[in-house]
């Protein structure tokens, strides 16, 4: 089966900046494709071009069977966009903007008003569907624009950081009527800095830095790629001295070990129930009390680090 998109060289520059450069990336047709990067690594670029919203510097998007630089119009109507920033006029009430997008996409008034009930009683704002948009709060605002897309329920829908400003609550109800609409037939690319959230959406997640592509696979094979299958994290209650981390890469099984706080070490290691002891051991010899030592796979935060040598929080910063 032929991928439903298929991004080739696919480029983006304002001016002497490349925002995407060069991605090449295919999404299978019902998958829930995660775009995993802090911001400013080209995500919303790069979900802007697929909407046909932004042209292509050099490159393409095929979607389906649609080149975007030269039939855009019949690209569009397969796409839906949830965009990052909420696209609601301070008038407007939820009830409105659902109303009008329905409408747009071509939906018959009875269906209009059976999905539009639906979803906003699903995501928790009946109640306010007839307020405007400058009396809801930011969470609020952004459940609407999620709602757009579960509405129109398109053959690609995107999400642009969809549960941002969110609560807990609401996060893991949107999450499941996002799982709902793939199982419905859509294919999902989900955009976000949330690793959490591309872990448990995503069957495969490509991760994204500086507008580069640097890989792109299963949840599971990324945190595979990581050299030790094992991480023990070991707290202490004073700061972790140089010596302790040389020490711990002569363990025959450690394969690297960093200082992932001030006060704590991360081992990344092969056979972790083997290495315990004789980590045990040499903290005793070194006359060094952990306050914690825990034991777990690698994250998508370790992967990010290995293939960037940045946490997500740092790459944010810069």
């Amino acid at each position: 089966m032929a991928p439903i998109i298929r991004m080739v060289g696919l480029t983006k520059r304002f001016g002497g900046f490349t925002a995407v450069d060069r991605l090449d990336l295919e999404v299978e047709e019902g998958e829930i494709l995660g775009l995993l990067g802090p911001n400013g690594a080209g995500k919303t670029t790069t979900i802007l071009m697929l909407a046909t919203v932004l042209k292509p510097t050099e490159g393409t998007v095929y979607i389906g069977p649609y080149d975007v630089t030269k039939e855009a119009d019949k690209a569009r109507r397969l796409v839906g966009v949830a965009f990052q920033e909420p696209k609601l006029l301070w008038v407007d009430s939820p009830w409105s903007v659902l109303n009008w997008h329905a409408k747009v996409c071509g939906l018959p008034s009875g269906e209009r008003r059976r999905r539009i009930r639906w979803v906003l009683e699903e995501l928790g704002i009946w109640d306010v569907r007839f307020k405007s948009a400058h009396s809801l709060s930011g969470g609020t605002r952004k459940r609407v624009e999620v709602a757009k897309i579960l509405v129109q329920r398109p053959k690609i829908a995107i999400f642009d950081e969809p549960t941002a400003q969110v609560d807990v609550v609401g996060k893991h109800k949107i999450w499941g009527m996002i799982r709902e609409l793939r199982d419905e037939g859509s294919t999902i690319i989900l955009a976000t800095n949330e690793l959490h959230e591309a872990d448990v959406l995503s069957q495969r997640i490509a991760i994204m830095h500086r507008g580069k592509l640097l890989v792109c696979d299963e949840p599971r094979r990324l945190k595979d790629s990581i050299p030790g299958g094992d991480v023990v994290e070991v707290s202490f209650e004073g700061g972790v001295p140089e010596m302790v981390t040389e020490e711990l890469r002569r363990i025959p099984t450690v394969v690297e070990v960093s200082a992932a706080r001030q006060n704590q070490v991360k081992i990344y290691l092969n056979r972790a129930e083997e290495a315990l002891p004789r980590i045990a051991e040499l903290l005793l010899r070194l006359g060094l009390q952990a306050k914690s030592m825990r034991v777990s796979e690698p994250s998508l935060d370790d992967v990010f680090a290995h293939y960037t040598g940045l946490t997500i929080e740092e790459a944010q910063r810069r």
